[in-house]
């Protein structure tokens, strides 16, 4: 008699985690950000701020790769897009987005574009960024315009002083090199922006694969 208790309400305690989880599921599906890592990086516009509370409260508790990355995407293009005005609110919200970052990262790793959202934000924190772009290499292709993001970081901050990176991120330029006619004036700001060693980087990838782009650059 007692097995028999014990064995229903281990059934009706399973059929309510069962039915919580796909309630939990069915929900996520509805309110789940439509925005993903390699989005932020493409130009699209971040989902408005109440859609982005509502996917927040279940992603704090939710173990969905796909959902905890496009949350997390979501809430940086949010601090990268549209930023606080004041000082200690930008510090607040880019940490809060690197914990979204982070934690979706933990249960979902190989995501390239994730994991250089966090080195971008780490970046404008003034945070070291390297180990963060050189996982987004390690991790998997990107689209052209997340490899010409990533090109932009490497130069424009102390990952272009790391050996491994500079020689990953020359694909990342020829890349964009061969859409020279959509990239040429994204690649001149770039090294404008660029440091030292970025430079540096930049002149010697196209010194090789473009040498009349490499005369260009240079003039600047």
């Amino acid at each position: 008699m007692n097995r028999m208790f014990l064995l229903r309400v281990i059934g009706i305690c399973t059929a309510i985690v069962l039915a919580l989880h796909a309630g939990m599921t069915f929900y996520g599906d509805l309110i789940r950000p439509n925005f993903r890592a390699s989005d932020l990086f493409s130009g699209e516009i971040p989902p408005e701020k109440a859609k982005l509370a509502a996917g927040g409260v279940l992603a704090s508790v939710s173990l969905d790769g796909d959902l905890l990355a496009n949350y997390a995407a979501a809430m940086a293009a949010d601090v990268l897009h549209r930023p606080s005005t004041d000082a200690a609110g930008r510090a607040s919200e880019n940490k809060a987005a690197q914990s979204a970052v982070v934690a979706a990262l933990k249960v979902s790793p190989i995501r390239p574009a994730l994991w250089l959202t966090l080195g971008t934000l780490q970046a404008q924190a003034g945070e070291a960024a390297t180990p963060a772009v050189k996982m987004s290499y390690l991790t998997g292709s990107v689209p052209i315009d997340v490899a010409f993001a990533r090109v932009r970081t490497v130069t424009s901050g102390a990952a272009a002083t790391d050996e491994e990176i500079k020689l990953l991120a020359q694909s990342d330029i020829r890349s964009a090199l061969a859409n020279r006619s959509r990239y040429e004036p994204l690649l001149i700001a770039a090294y404008v922006q660029a440091t030292p060693q970025g430079k540096a980087l930049l002149l010697e990838t196209t010194k090789v694969t473009d040498p009349k782009f490499n005369e260009i650059l240079r003039r600047y």
